[in-house]
């Protein structure tokens, strides 16, 4: 059955992309609470990118779902960040494939150059820092929205 709400014009899958250090809080803000495993990661040293399959919340859905009392959604998306010169990780157990981690924000820290380094702080006192040539992130949906398993919104503490 198809998902008629996809095929809105207005609720097209979502495709971003931060090349400037003001594009970068919002794409931060809509992978927040994403989730992922070791095994969603990969690391192509040859084409300079580190990508991820990230589970994320739709927060750019959440008011319209709360105000048509319909469930929250989630989504399948990459984030992938180019001219990766460098990977480090600090505080994950990159051998346990199956490991969930929980990304809690992703921030740009530029250099002098215009090179810098994408920093992905994770649940748990987790990190994985990308030093790159210069900004290129992109976020995009990959799969169809379907309700999130817990009907919930994820919550911070105050």
């Amino acid at each position: 059955m198809e998902d008629a709400r996809f095929e809105d014009a207005d609720d097209r899958p979502l495709r971003l992309r931060a090349e400037s250090a003001e594009d970068m809080p919002v794409i931060a803000a809509l992978v927040q609470d994403a989730i992922l495993t070791m095994a969603d990661m990969a690391w192509q040293p040859r084409r300079h990118r580190l990508a991820f399959l990230v589970n994320r919340f739709r927060w750019e859905d959440r008011e319209a779902a709360e105000r048509a009392g319909r469930p929250y959604e989630r989504v399948r998306a990459l984030l992938v960040i180019d001219g990766v010169l460098r990977v480090a990780s600090t505080g994950i157990d990159r051998s346990d494939k199956d490991a969930v981690l929980s990304i809690l924000d992703i921030a740009w820290h530029p250099a002098e150059d215009g090179a810098g380094r994408v920093e992905i702080t994770l649940a748990g006192d987790g990190a994985i820092a990308a030093t790159v040539e210069c900004l290129d992130v992109t976020l995009q949906d990959v799969t169809r929205p379907y309700a999130a398993p817990s009907g919930k919104a994820p919550a911070h503490p105050d």
